[in-house]
């Protein structure tokens, strides 16, 4: 489809021009051709609010088995504050850090994304709860990415990150904990990273938050 608008959009510039003539029109239709011709990330940027959740299928070695395991295209999550008129995602990577929106879009399957917001934003995040929000994570900024998925603060991952810096800030939780034991683990690409992190110890009872059960959280709304 957008390969087809592409080819037809400049088609539709030459008939306006040969057809109507008028400079205001061309510029119309040329400046439909620009914001059509953008990056998604950036046609999306001036809709953005800070601590808007934003969800990707990571390219990563585990992303394969974290679709199988909670049945999600999404396997990573980050959180967006707006730094000196810049777009950035604070996230769980190794170690625990903040990146451009271009790149983190650009670092995702297909450059596809979605944006998530809380559904009363607009009364609940106000500048203190925000300067919160922001100090939550900051606590976690440098630490080591959980490759175990624990629920201890010693290290983090993705969509554990966002749920405790929501919950501290704000005290609402964003998406519902599980046990790991609740996962489809049958697949073997499921099975085999199991083995490699815990061995024949596997944690069944330790909680967890998937990047699926955040996205799917009646407390958000879609932004995009």
């Amino acid at each position: 489809m957008r390969r087809f608008l592409l080819f037809l959009l400049p088609l539709l510039l030459l008939l306006g021009v040969r057809l109507y003539g008028p400079y205001a029109q061309r510029k119309t239709v040329e400046a439909h051709i620009r914001r059509f011709m953008q990056p998604d990330w950036q046609a999306i940027s001036p809709r953005l609010h800070n601590g808007d959740l934003i969800f990707q299928t990571s390219q990563s070695a585990q992303s394969r088995a974290i679709q199988l395991a909670t049945h999600s295209a999404y396997s990573h999550c980050g959180i967006l504050f707006q730094r000196n008129g810049q777009w950035r995602v604070f996230e769980a990577v190794q170690p625990v850090s903040e990146t451009t929106l271009a790149a983190w879009v650009a670092r995702g399957q297909g450059g596809r994304f979605v944006v998530k917001r809380l559904r009363d934003a607009e009364t609940v995040l106000t500048t203190p709860v925000l300067q919160k929000l922001r100090a939550a994570g900051e606590q976690y900024r440098g630490k080591s990415y959980d490759l175990y998925f624990g629920w201890s603060d010693e290290r983090i991952y993705c969509s554990e990150l966002l749920w405790k810096m929501y919950q501290q800030a704000t005290g609402r939780e964003i998406g519902q904990l599980q046990r790991l034991r609740e996962f489809d683990l049958s697949h073997p690409a499921v099975q085999t990273k199991l083995r490699e992190r815990y061995g024949q110890q596997i944690p069944l009872d330790e909680k967890v938050i998937s990047p699926v059960r955040m996205l799917g959280s009646p407390e958000l709304v879609t932004v995009r």
